[in-house]
């Protein structure tokens, strides 16, 4: 994959960087929201992709470059920091409803109220904005799973058996033709889109990076293990349904070949989310109790992310479709 084009001074440090110059990396507090802000995030994404596939023509050393260590720390800190704050009382009600740890996770997610992506999907979206939601999508699902993966070798027992029966049905149950992010790909393709890894990276908005990059950084921190492990329950349980929405919007617009990847979590997600939840997120809270609070953060996240990246999207096709010229009657 080609290093894509910097959006802002950060990014374009980190690109200097990787193409073997030395600029100053200090990070300058700015204002607003660090999730929406795609200079951070694609500076953030650049850094955390050294540790996936990287880049062509790129050092592999880079990955453990100090410079860029030091600059993807301070811009977790900041990342962390606001999603603390943000999902801090959705958390601390779960906390106060008390419970299994497994029932407190899905009962988050039944209860979430965020905008309704999947049912706009299903019934009125266009196909460019079909379109334009496989594309924004296209970072994370093509690397779907990847990020968990580091999760197995920091779990022990009953915690590390679940997560990897889990991750052996995402990684296509040792059929290459099935995995996941392999399907993902096919259903770009039907779609009239580019399938290449990366491909897109220079187009999505900050918050579709912002939601690949929190994996990442639950993924690659042992002392966020806890919240990982959360992300991944509710990300699980968060996707049945949304999934059979979106399959049916793809069939409405004539997209049949794209749904696929969509009925097979479908099934898969119903199952999933229950194994996540009470097996590898219950395992993990009766082996250490005190890291409740941490799950519960994990599977916040996915919910305030989804509703960022939902009204994102939603929001950018209202604005499309106000501006767009109206046929007048001869």
């Amino acid at each position: 994959m080609e290093i894509p084009p910097p959006c802002g001074p950060l990014s374009t440090r980190v690109v200097e960087v990787m193409s073997g110059r030395r600029p100053s990396l200090e990070v300058t507090s700015g204002q607003g929201s660090v999730l929406n802000d795609r200079d951070v995030q694609l500076a953030l994404w650049l850094i955390y992709e050294l540790s996936y596939r990287g880049f062509d023509g790129v050092d592999l050393a880079l990955e453990w470059d100090p410079d860029l260590v030091r600059l993807r720390l301070r811009l977790e800190q900041a990342v962390e920091h606001e999603l603390r704050t943000a999902t801090q009382a959705r958390v601390e009600n779960a906390l106060e409803n008390g419970g299994d740890v497994g029932d407190l996770l899905l009962q988050m997610v039944q209860d979430d109220q965020g905008p309704p992506l999947a049912a706009y999907l299903r019934r009125d979206a266009t196909l460019p904005q079909l379109q334009d939601f496989l594309r924004e999508r296209s970072v994370q699902q093509l690397k779907e799973s990847d990020p968990q993966a580091f999760l197995l070798p920091r779990l022990r027992g009953e915690a590390k058996v679940a997560l990897a029966e889990l991750q052996y049905d995402e990684f296509g149950a040792g059929r290459p033709e099935r995995l996941h992010q392999t399907l993902y790909a096919q259903s770009l393709v039907a779609a009239w889109l580019d399938p290449g890894y990366g491909a897109y990276v220079a187009d999505v908005s900050a918050m579709s990076l912002a939601s690949t990059n929190v994996m990442s950084m639950f993924g690659l921190n042992r002392r966020l293990l806890a919240a990982g492990c959360g992300h991944f329950a509710a990300f699980e349980a968060s996707s049945a349904i949304p999934s059979r929405r979106i399959a049916a919007g793809l069939d409405r617009v004539g997209l049949v070949a794209a749904a696929p990847y969509f009925d097979e979590h479908v099934e898969a997600d119903a199952v999933h989310e229950q194994i996540a939840a009470r097996d590898v997120c219950g395992a993990l809270v009766a082996d250490d109790p005190g890291c409740l609070p941490e799950v519960l953060f994990g599977a916040a996240c996915v919910l305030h992310i989804d509703a960022l990246s939902a009204t994102e999207l939603m929001t950018r096709w209202a604005a499309e479709s106000a501006e767009a010229p109206t046929e007048v009657a001869s």
